[in-house]
């Protein structure tokens, strides 16, 4: 029997992890291999809805450069399981800590979002608890896709009757409740490479998080996450896309290109290595061409050649004239992404740029007039104990993995069960205590 997981509407965060508890988050990426160790402090003071408010300290952190890995997906065990062991050791000794289970971000297995609908009858001709999970049980029964798993489910948004675009329809009036959905899901094989090549070292996976939507956990804003946005992570053999309204994921997707392939387009229109090709791009890369490029030169190292030839001079608009068309196609594949998306409508005309692709010069200006929204680059929230070499947009997807391992989503029928039944006793109580006070 197939069990269908369902979140909770208004309780989409799980319970926090508990103070003193260690978590870990590993970035596994195509180029480079990142572990974060993290301890949940207090932070002395109490939530809105009076439980203790916690918060991370970051005690190790570990980084490699990649192996075994190719767009996201693991092509050598190996390799693999040799890059990760060397960061998480990298990590452990810095905390001085050791580990037993990580938070893994997924790039691979071909994640798709799609959205579901499913309508029922009220029962009452008021929206109850029960219509809610009826409809919402519905509509997920039709994203069950064989040979798929499923890795996030949320609510977009319900409807009754006529009425559309509703957050909490509980309580409400109306006969026919319609609930949306969306759900991401990847392929079962990557995922199980990505767990084996984890227990090799001696791992396991606490949870897996498609990895757009981890590097929005450290990125966005809360009000942003609320009023609708979209986050376009820009890795460096994939890019990550996830848009956001009403606290909700609505729309997740990975384009199996990125920054990796700008450098290899350096490489082999400058006949050059993709070590100095990387180089040239980092120190003298920009998508937007100014007046000098043409009499502005750079030294380009020749791939293969010795001697006194080895160094070639080529003016800097051939490095703008290679970076371009690239940058221009990924985001125009997002664009497409995008507009064929039925929820990332509800995301509005914002858009946040991070990853380390979006520290190349130009890129906003670029990703402004292909996208035609508002853009704005987006770096990893401040963390205590942040090392000074991973506050940057490359790293997000790491400290979003970690925010989301101090609360991970929730995801289980359970927790609707949970919530009717509160309800129900709160009901009969409050009916118990009218009865007393008018009888006495």
């Amino acid at each position: 029997m197939a069990v269908i997981e369902l979140p909770v509407k208004g309780d989409a965060k799980g319970p926090a992890a508990s103070r003193g508890s260690l978590v870990a988050a590993l970035d596994i990426g195509s180029t480079k291999i990142s572990c974060l160790i993290g301890e949940v402090v207090s932070q002395n003071r109490r939530t809105a809805d009076g439980k203790e408010a916690s918060a991370l300290r970051v005690l190790g952190f570990g980084c490699q450069a990649s192996r075994g890995t190719r767009n996201g997906t693991i092509v050598d065990l190996d390799q693999a399981e040799r890059a990760i062991r060397l960061a998480v050791d990298a990590a452990e000794k810095m905390a001085k800590r050791t580990i037993t289970q990580v938070f893994v971000n997924v790039a691979g297995g071909k994640p798709q979002s799609n959205s579901y609908a499913a309508s029922v009858e009220t029962e009452t001709g008021q929206v109850t608890t029960r219509d809610i999970e009826a409809a919402t049980r519905a509509a997920l029964a039709q994203g069950h896709q064989p040979g798929r798993r499923t890795l996030h489910t949320a609510p977009a948004q319900f409807h009754l009757d006529d009425a559309r675009g509703i957050a909490a329809p509980l309580g409400m009036f109306g006969k026919t409740l319609t609930a949306e959905v969306n759900v991401v899901s990847a392929e079962p094989a990557a995922l199980r490479n990505l767990a084996l090549v984890i227990e090799r070292c001696h791992l396991s996976v606490a949870d897996y998080v498609v990895a757009p939507y981890a590097a929005a956990r450290s990125v966005l804003a809360e009000d942003e996450i609320k009023l609708g946005v979209t986050l376009i992570d820009m890795g460096g053999a994939t890019t990550g896309v996830a848009s956001f309204h009403d606290d909700q994921l609505v729309f997740a997707d990975v384009i199996p290109i990125g920054g990796m392939h700008i450098t290899h387009d350096i490489a082999r229109g400058l006949s050059t290595t993709v070590a100095h090709a990387e180089r040239m791009k980092t120190l003298f890369g920009s998508a937007m061409a100014t007046v000098i490029d043409d009499r502005e030169t750079i030294a380009v190292p020749l791939l293969g050649e010795r001697g006194v030839d080895t160094i070639y001079h080529a003016p800097k608009s051939m490095l703008t004239g290679i970076i371009r068309p690239r940058l221009e196609e990924i985001l125009e594949m997002v664009r497409e992404r995008l507009d064929q998306a039925s929820f990332a409508r509800l995301a509005g005309s914002r858009v946040v740029l991070t990853g380390g692709g979006s520290e190349l010069t130009g890129v906003r200006e670029i990703a402004g007039q292909w996208l035609n929204r508002q853009i704005r680059l987006g770096a990893p929230m401040p963390v205590a104990g942040m090392p000074e070499a991973a506050r940057s947009p490359a790293f997000a997807t790491a400290f979003g993995l970690i925010n989301y391992a101090l609360r991970p989503d929730v995801h289980h029928a359970a927790g609707i069960a949970r919530q009717a039944m509160k309800e129900a006793q709160t009901g009969y109580f409050r009916r118990v205590g009218k009865w007393i006070a008018d009888s006495f």
